[in-house]
C-alpha cells in the first residue's frame, strides 16, 4: 500500500506562491546588526501575509489528518487523536519554524529586501498577497479546488496567442520553478510520513525501499501539483490586469525575488517534514493503543 501525504500544496508550496514567515534569525555579527537584519526580514514576511496563511494551512491539516485516520485506523480515533493533531497543527510552532527556516535562508544571501518590502507595501502588492489569501482559503472547499482545477485542464492545451493569460501564468510557474520545487517538497513530506511510521513501530521499511516507494509516485505527483498550481494561480490572479501580472512577475524574477521564493518553500518544507514526521507517529501510536 502507497501512504500518499498531500501537502496542502502547494506544497505552495501552493504557499510558495502565497508567502509567509516571520524570521527569528541565530544572532550573526554584532547584536545591533542581528536585530536590525531580523527587523528587516520581520517586516517582508508580514507584509506577505504569514498569520493567515498559517491559519488556513491549519485549517486544511486538521481536515486532512482526519481522513488519514479514516483511511488508516481501524476505528474512529477518540479524544486523545483530536489533542494530539492539534498540537501537532499548533499555529505557533508552525509559524516559528516556517520563520526560522526563511531566516537561515534568505539572510545567508547577499540581497538587499528593500525592493521587495517596496513592491509588496504597495497597492498592487497587497492586493495580490490578498487575493492569493482568499483563493487558498477558497479551494479549501473540494467543490471549488475541483472547479479551479477544470478551468485550468479546459485552457490547458490553448496557445499563447489564443490565451495570454494562461501563457503569463506559464512563465510566471517556470521562472519561479513551482512546480519542481513543489513536487520535491511533497516527496520529502510523504518520506517523512513513512519514517514516522516506521519509527513509531507500524512500518517495517528500510529508508531505500521507502525512498523508491514515493519517488514511485512521481508521475502522479508531478501532474496533481501542476493541476492544482495552475487551478490557484488562474483563480487568484484573474481580476489582475496583464501589466499588473506582469510587473509581479518582473518583481520576484530578481535576485531578490528568487531569494525570497528560495527561502519561503525552505521554511515551508521544513514545516510540513515536521508535521508529516509526527502525524506518521501518531498513526502509529494510535495503531497500538487500538489493538490493545
Amino acid at each position: 500500500m502507497t501512504f500518499s501525504f498531500q501537502q496542502a500544496v502547494g506544497r505552495v508550496t501552493r504557499a510558495a506562491v502565497v508567502a509567509l514567515p516571520l524570521a527569528v534569525a541565530p544572532a550573526l555579527g554584532s547584536p545591533f546588526g542581528a536585530q536590525a537584519e531580523t527587523r528587516t526580514t520581520d517586516k517582508l514576511l508580514d507584509l506577505l501575509g504569514v498569520p493567515e496563511t498559517i491559519e488556513i494551512m491549519r485549517v486544511e491539516g486538521l481536515a486532512y489528518a482526519d481522513e488519514l485516520a479514516a483511511d488508516m485506523l481501524p476505528s474512529s480515533p477518540g479524544v486523545t487523536w483530536q489533542k494530539t493533531i492539534e498540537t501537532i497543527y499548533d499555529p505557533d510552532r508552525m509559524e516559528e519554524t516556517v520563520r526560522a527556516g526563511f531566516a537561515d535562508s534568505f539572510l545567508s544571501r547577499d540581497v538587499n529586501p528593500d525592493t521587495l518590502e517596496t513592491f509588496f507595501g504597495s497597492d498592487l502588492g497587497q492586493d495580490i498577497i490578498r487575493l492569493e489569501i482568499s483563493a487558498r482559503e477558497a479551494m479549501v472547499d473540494q467543490a471549488i479546488e475541483d472547479a479551479a482545477r477544470a478551468a485550468y485542464l479546459d485552457r490547458a492545451g490553448a496557445t499563447e496567442a489564443e490565451d495570454a493569460r494562461l501563457a503569463q501564468i506559464k512563465a510566471f510557474v517556470e521562472a519561479n520553478d513551482l512546480v519542481e520545487a513543489n513536487v520535491v517538497g511533497g516527496m520529502n513530506t510523504t518520506i517523512a510520513f513513512y519514517q514516522g511510521l516506521v519509527d513509531g513501530g507500524a512500518l517495517d521499511m528500510s529508508e531505500p525501499k521507502i525512498i523508491a516507494e514515493v519517488w514511485g509516485s512521481e508521475g502522479e505527483t508531478r501532474t496533481d501539483t501542476m493541476e492544482w498550481i495552475f487551478g490557484f494561480l488562474m483563480m487568484a490572479y484573474r481580476p489582475l490586469s496583464d501589466d499588473d501580472l506582469m510587473a509581479y512577475a518582473d518583481v520576484v524574477s530578481t535576485p531578490e525575488g528568487k531569494a525570497m521564493n528560495t527561502a519561503l518553500f525552505a521554511g515551508f518544507d521544513a514545516m510540513y517534514g515536521d508535521i508529516s514526521y509526527a502525524l506518521g507517529r501518531a498513526i502509529a501510536g494510535q495503531m497500538d493503543v487500538q489493538d490493545l
